[in-house]
């Protein structure tokens, strides 16, 4: 990727979600909601306390997050469609084995 975020910004890509429901029916990408989960790409150095100090940021690329609705703001960056937020936007980290367990558990 040729873009760096600054400060405590995080670039995420939003996940696609299932295009149907568990009657089987298709949603069309008209009638589709916005994904809230998405990959981080690429994350600032970190934000600056009152003493100047640089405070790491909590998540890294490649994490699992949760995000608001209406986080971020979406910008196309080689070709993707990406968010870029800052780190108060996201709401949680997944775990990656509770998503694999899950899955193997339907």
């Amino acid at each position: 990727m040729k873009f760096r975020p600054l400060h405590d910004r995080v670039v995420v890509r939003r996940l696609d979600t299932d295009q149907r429901t568990a009657g089987g029916i298709i949603i069309p990408d008209t009638a589709k909601e916005k994904p809230t989960e998405g990959e981080v790409l690429a994350v600032g150095s970190g934000a600056r306390d009152e003493s100047g100090k640089i405070v790491a940021l909590d998540v890294k690329p490649g994490d699992l997050v949760l995000f608001g609705k209406w986080s971020g703001t979406e910008v196309k960056i080689d070709g993707d469609d990406l968010l870029i937020m800052k780190e108060s936007d996201i709401m949680g980290v997944l775990d990656s084995t509770l998503k694999s367990s899950k899955t193997k558990a339907a």
